[in-house]
């Protein structure tokens, strides 16, 4: 149930990181939505998938980075500029689920 519960609050953290920019340029509700549930849910995948265990410091920016491509691929059909942005995204809060997950004892 800890586990649950920190799991959680980093998805909520990483997901409120990501749509914090994203509020100030005023991007609509469902590219706000979309993109919260992305990092809400990433925890779950990054801490349960037995892939790259011995490189937890790479883990979650790689998964995540792997996973945003069809979001990416999607968001620059409108703005070409936007593949940096989301991809630097990914990797940085990716790589901060990875290292928050490993020193809580989640992973």
């Amino acid at each position: 149930m800890r586990n649950l519960l920190w799991t959680l609050l980093i998805g909520a953290v990483a997901g409120t990181i990501d749509i914090l920019p994203m509020i100030k340029m005023k991007l609509d509700k469902y590219a706000l939505s979309s993109a919260f549930s992305f990092y809400f849910v990433m925890p779950f995948i990054i801490f349960n998938l037995a892939f790259l265990d011995n490189l937890w410091w790479l883990k979650g920016g790689l998964i995540t980075i792997v996973l945003s491509v069809p979001t990416t691929i999607l968001a620059s059909k409108a703005d070409k500029k936007a593949i940096i942005p989301i991809s630097m995204m990914a990797l940085v809060l990716g790589t901060a689920i990875g290292v928050a997950g490993h020193f809580l004892g989640i992973m």
